[in-house]
């Protein structure tokens, strides 16, 4: 079909049209494993609901709320699975630096590997990178 915009592969994800094994789902997100994992475990957890990107979270309590929520489905995702991993990381890509436009939290349970991926997870301040759940919750707590 001329001018049509090709699907997004998280929105047919969350309504579980495609072969993908999910972790997680409830009426808000969706979790599964990164199919190009940069860690020793790496999860995504996704909202049901097309969110383009962090630039499109506001400081709303709804939105407060749906990033809470997918930060604790992450965090009980991976204490289950890699209750020993040394170190666990929950954050977001920035535009340019995101692959998808759908929100989705990353869930690492380090180490990272190979280690070199460690670089796609790093903060570049002002520019963007990646932010930390807990940055992005700071950020957008409502008033």
């Amino acid at each position: 079909m001329a001018g049509a915009t090709s699907p997004c592969i998280f929105c047919q994800i969350s309504r579980n049209s495609t072969s993908t094994t999910l972790l997680h789902s409830d009426d808000r997100v969706v979790a599964f494993q990164d199919i190009k994992p940069a860690a020793f475990r790496h999860y995504l957890v996704i909202p049901v609901e097309h969110i383009p990107t962090v630039n499109d979270i506001q400081r709303r309590d709804e939105d407060y709320s749906l990033v809470s929520h997918m930060l604790n489905v992450g965090q009980m995702l991976l204490q289950r699975d890699a209750p020993h991993a040394i170190k666990y990381r929950y954050g977001f890509h920035q535009p340019p630096f995101n692959s998808v436009d759908h929100l989705h939290l990353h869930c690492l349970a380090l180490p990272f590997t190979p280690r070199w991926k460690r670089i796609k997870y790093l903060s570049l301040g002002p520019m963007g990178g990646f932010i930390e759940a807990g940055k992005l919750l700071e950020k957008i707590k409502p008033s």
